[in-house]
């Protein structure tokens, strides 16, 4: 049932034999205390480390090496991790939140300390880019800074009451233990999106990470857990539990766990907020991103050219935000197309972790099929591929799950087709022709998906447009830029899922409210009026 974007190629049973790993990849985990001469790696972290289930591998998606083999959790080591869990938010809700605060500002300067290693490890086993991967620790690193700060601003409210000498306060308070499944393609950020605003709150937290990335989920556990038994918090305030379908199920199920927050496919996201809301729990759900650009005649092109270029190339168009739709005016759609291909041509393909690559591989195999899947169907459909289509062939590549950016101009631009209304994780970027704004419009907003848009002009009636009721309807609306920042609530609209993460309100949706009216007078009237007097 719970599965996140992809899953490990394999599972194995059994102990193992000591592995010889490259010397880039074992330099790496040593620098984050990750054995590298262990045959398996204990999965489950509540306070101790252990772990005696299924067998998952982390393949490094460049050279095809298996970097470690981690045990994940038996169903009864799963069932003692949800519990200690329960008693860590115990102890955790008591905590004064500046002092959780000051929790997560260490946290923070141990995380930093780490930075470039840690970012390193997520090219090695998710595949993006060096400056990408230190850039998703930054992000962790920027939303502690954030959370710290929250600590003291998570106010509720005073509100004005009808009767005299009352007064009615709304109070946050901690909703428990919070589960987060996060997906491949963030394997660090995503969690701490989650746990940093669940801990302000005065949450534990239970991490089910990607079964193919289970390293990143390691070292970074590590480090939170130094933190905690330095405060002399319990370790099951931040409890790892690695797995497949099995352990997504349990977390997805547990009546222990109020939250959950889940990131993957649209698919198993309405498996997932079907299953929590049938027994009553709440949801976040950060699902598919089917974004769009749309390049008015006015557009600042030095601007928008590589803006489009690294959205749909950027982690090898495996971002949640990768630019998948590209909608250019008529007018000037050969310039447009002219450039953008120039910039194709010139981009560096190679290993993440080497200064100057600019595309890594696909995450695993099943990835490249994905893609190649795709491609067939554009090319059967009748659309012009003006850019990539194919896997590599260099010979330095072929371990690897490298595969070529495409450009495609489709027959249509009937956003019903399911060549536009599908998200495909991969760096397929196709491009429409529009003659007026509206019609653009239209087409952004006709996909099932809502998360991330953008429109490049310089004409401040477009922007009005655009941004108001009449214009994109996707959780994340830019102009003249792309991307998101740690600030605002990130998050989707539609098949999306309607989940809000990160900035702004977010933290609101980690805390149950209470409504609580307080009588401070030497009468007790009734609300709107009523007399019920004997």
């Amino acid at each position: 049932m719970i599965l996140l974007r992809h899953t490990v190629s394999g599972t194995l049973r059994g102990a193992r034999p000591a592995r010889s790993l490259s010397t880039r990849a074992s330099a790496i985990l040593s620098s984050l205390d990750i054995p590298v001469g262990a045959a398996e790696l204990p999965g489950v972290y509540d306070g101790q480390w252990y772990g005696s289930g299924d067998v998952l591998e982390s393949v490094c998606p460049t050279t095809g090496e298996v970097l470690a083999r981690v045990r994940s959790a038996t169903p009864h080591e799963l069932h003692e991790a949800l519990g200690k869990s329960k008693d860590a938010y115990l102890h955790l809700r008591t905590v004064p939140a500046p002092k959780r605060g000051e929790l997560l500002r260490q946290i923070r300067e141990a995380l930093s300390a780490k930075r470039d290693v840690l970012g390193a490890l997520v090219s090695l086993e998710m595949g993006k880019i060096k400056t990408e991967g230190i850039g998703e620790v930054q992000e962790f690193v920027d939303i502690c800074d954030y959370a710290v700060g929250l600590s003291r601003m998570m106010n509720g409210r005073v509100v004005a009451s009808e009767r005299p000498g009352h007064t009615i306060l709304e109070v946050p308070n901690p909703i428990g233990v919070v589960g987060v499944l996060t997906a491949f393609n963030f394997p660090v950020a995503v969690y701490g999106w989650n746990f940093l605003l669940s801990v302000a709150a005065g949450n534990a937290n239970v991490w089910k990470p990607s079964p193919s990335t289970p390293l990143c989920s390691i070292a970074v556990t590590k480090i939170i857990a130094s933190v905690l038994e330095k405060n002399g918090l319990p370790g099951a305030v931040s409890t790892l539990i690695t797995g497949g379908k099995d352990v997504g199920e349990a977390i997805v199920e547990s009546r222990d766990i109020p939250l959950v927050s889940f990131t993957g496919s649209e698919a198993v996201g309405r498996v997932v907020g079907k299953t929590v809301q049938s027994r009553f729990g709440k949801s976040i759900l950060e699902l598919g991103g089917n974004n769009a650009s749309i390049i008015m005649p006015d557009a600042d092109m030095p601007l928008a050219v590589p803006a489009v270029f690294f959205g749909a190339i950027g982690t090898a168009g495996q971002r949640c935000t990768s630019t998948r739709r590209l909608y250019l005016h008529r007018a000037i759609a050969p310039q447009f197309l002219d450039a953008l291909q120039k910039l194709y041509a010139t981009i560096s393909v190679g290993d993440p972790l080497v200064d100057g690559t600019l595309l890594g591989p696909l995450h695993t195999r099943a990835a490249v099929g994905i893609y190649d899947d795709a491609v067939q169907r554009l090319r059967q459909s009748g659309a012009d591929i003006l850019a990539g289509g194919k896997k590599y062939d260099h010979a330095a590549l072929s371990q690897g799950n490298f595969v070529q950016p495409t450009i495609s101009v489709p027959k249509t631009a009937d956003p019903a087709d399911k060549i536009w209304s599908t998200e495909t994780f991969a760096p397929i970027l196709n491009v429409g022709l529009f003659d007026e704004l509206e019609q653009a419009i239209e087409w952004n907003n006709a996909v099932p998906q809502g998360l991330s848009s953008s429109l490049w002009t310089r004409d401040i009636r477009n922007v009005g447009k655009w941004i108001g009721p009449e214009g994109s309807d996707a959780g994340i609306v830019n102009v003249g830029t792309s991307g998101a920042e740690i600030g605002a609530a990130f998050g989707g609209n539609k098949s999306t899922g309607w989940g809000r993460e990160s900035g702004g309100d977010a933290w609101k949706q980690y805390v149950r409210w209470s409504a609580c009216t307080v009588n401070f007078s030497n009468a007790a009237p009734l609300a709107q009026g009523v007399d019920f007097s004997t």
